[in-house]
């Protein structure tokens, strides 16, 4: 993708809000890169496209995954704060 869905700047401002991820019980796959999943996220919600179309290859992780971290960081209200600081600048 030319343009860059997560600019460093909006990154920034994302990446102290996540919560931390939950240690594995098990060995298997490393967890996707939260940015990759935010790109991931972005890209799905501005193209419309159904999560499982994500390019894998594209974005290195299945919409599966991208979909279930957005829930995650929804439950954990990242979204609410992002907005709260946002309104607060």
């Amino acid at each position: 993708m030319v343009r860059e869905l997560v600019p460093d700047a909006f990154w920034q401002r994302v990446a102290p809000l996540l919560p931390a991820p939950k240690p594995k019980k098990k060995s298997g796959r490393p967890r996707a890169d939260d940015r990759a999943a935010l790109e991931a996220i972005v890209f799905v919600l501005r193209s419309g496209i159904p999560w499982e179309m994500l390019p894998r290859k594209q974005f290195g992780l299945s919409g599966m995954t991208a979909w279930r971290r957005l829930e995650e960081w929804t439950r954990a209200g990242v979204w609410e704060e992002l907005q709260r600081r946002l309104l607060d600048e």
